[in-house]
């Protein structure tokens, strides 16, 4: 059969078109003292702040990173027990969230929250905890910060009033807590044990209100994309689920990534996941197509524990290397997926 030139340069456009990018080798940004290794786990993107926040273990340091510039702020006074990372994230301060003008970071080896003036980028004031503190997270709705304390089973709460933290009450969540993240726009937050289910709890009555199977075996990161009602779950055995959070927490997407999963980002401007796994030391990138559909985009070898990822609102996701002390700068070079 004979190909015409038109038909042979029409062709070569549809494969064009249909190709997809490919991730560049990301760059590598060590933070102040890291070069010892840090103990790194819970990360996030910061949009008050426009920074990414990472807190950065036995450093005894609070990083926060300029997407656009790379620049690095290092925030002093967390507690530095070691010299040297002698793995896992027992140390210093390991989780932080900003609101209310303030940041709040966890202190592990204190068992207590910092709270820091980011002006000063000082410690200004800080609580005792009942257990020793997991996540941070500043809830909006309610004035308050919740702190999740997995060996107590509960998730102990704050209420911000002058710049202090005052003691309110704590949450009891049998099985868990793991990972925490807060959905205003629905007056709830959402954890979850450590193996197969999801769990809602109301931000204003300060109780669980439901319990969803979220498709894992072993339940561990978490994202939300708030506007579309998505829950998104990281497996450990490693894949990462959506759950419709106006739907009684039905599954409606489900795709496999490298294993070892812990930490997940998603960027909601794009609608990517970002699921990071530490066995595999990949990070997968998922689209969230209509419905909560999740579809692989591509993914990109990073290094043995990276367990953690944060995204900021320029295309980048920051991969944890908590061997080298360092993020991995990912650039993402796929289109939106709305």
């Amino acid at each position: 059969m004979r190909i015409t030139r038109s038909a042979l340069v029409l062709l070569l456009l549809g494969a064009t078109a249909i190709a997809k990018p490919e991730i560049a080798k990301p760059t590598k940004l060590v933070l102040p003292g890291g070069d010892g290794g840090i103990g790194f786990d819970d990360m996030m993107f910061s949009p008050s702040l426009h920074r990414v926040i990472a807190p950065a273990g036995r450093t005894g340091k609070l990083d926060l990173i300029d997407p656009k510039t790379q620049k690095i702020e290092a925030i002093a006074g967390f507690s530095t027990d070691a010299d040297k990372f002698g793995g896992g994230h027992g140390q210093g301060t390991t989780s932080a969230d900003a609101g209310g003008g303030f940041i709040f970071a966890s202190d592990r080896s204190r068992t207590e929250v910092e709270i820091v003036d980011p002006k000063t980028l000082k410690i200004v004031g800080n609580v005792k905890l009942a257990g020793g503190p997991d996540y941070v997270r500043w809830v909006e709705p309610a004035n308050e910060v919740w702190v999740t304390e997995p060996g107590k089973k509960q998730i102990e709460f704050f209420a911000l009033d002058k710049g202090k933290l005052v003691h309110k009450g704590a949450i009891d969540v049998p099985g868990g807590p793991e990972s925490l993240v807060v959905d205003r726009a629905r007056g709830r937050a959402y954890t979850h044990t450590w193996d197969d289910t999801s769990v809602a709890i109301d931000l204003a009555k300060h109780q669980e209100v439901a319990r969803w199977k979220n498709g894992c075996k072993g339940s561990r990161g978490i994202a939300l994309d708030d506007k579309r009602g998505l829950l998104f779950v990281g497996c450990d055995e490693g894949k990462a689920t959506a759950l419709d959070v106006t739907h009684d927490g039905k599954q409606v997407g489900s795709a496999a990534t490298g294993k070892g999963v812990d930490i997940i980002a998603y960027n909601p401007a794009l609608a990517h996941l970002y699921v990071p796994g530490g066995d595999s030391a990949t990070l997968t990138i998922l689209g969230v197509g209509p419905g909560g559909k999740l579809d692989v985009l591509g993914s990109v070898a990073v290094a043995a524990d990276s367990h953690c990822v944060a995204a900021d609102d320029a295309g980048h996701a920051y991969v944890c290397d908590p061997k080298q002390g360092a993020l991995f700068v990912v650039t993402d070079p796929y289109p939106a997926s709305h």
